[in-house]
C-alpha cells in the first residue's frame, strides 16, 4: 500500500500502489499545465469520502512499498477523463487491456 501525503501540515491518504502510480500521472500532468483539480477519496472500509483540491501550490508526497508498476494506458485515459470532467478525479475501476 501507498501513501498520498497532502498539504502541509500533511493529511495522508492510503491508496494501493498501483492505483496511486496512475493517480500520480495524471496529478502530475494536470499540475504541469497549471490546472486545478479536485480528488475524491473513498475509504473502501468506511465508505467515508473526502474531496481534496490539489493546485500547483499544493504540497504533494506519494510514497510507495514497491517498485513502479507497469501502467494501463486505457486505465491511465479513463482516469484522466474524469480529472477533467465536473465532478474531478475519482478512481474507477480498472479496465483490463485487450489480449494480443
Amino acid at each position: 500500500m501507498g501513501i498520498l501525503h497532502y498539504g502541509s501540515p500533511a493529511a495522508s491518504f492510503t491508496i494501493d500502489d498501483r492505483v496511486l502510480a496512475h493517480l500520480e500521472l495524471v496529478i502530475l500532468a494536470k499540475l504541469r499545465r497549471r490546472e486545478n483539480l479536485s480528488f475524491a477519496i473513498v475509504d473502501e472500509k468506511t465508505s467515508l469520502r473526502q474531496s481534496i483540491w490539489i493546485s500547483p501550490v499544493t504540497q504533494l508526497r506519494f510514497e510507495y512499498e514497491g517498485p513502479m508498476p507497469e501502467i494501463n494506458r486505457l486505465w491511465l485515459h479513463e482516469l484522466v477523463d474524469t480529472a477533467n470532467s465536473s465532478g474531478g478525479l475519482r478512481i474507477v475501476p480498472e479496465p483490463e487491456l485487450p489480449s494480443r
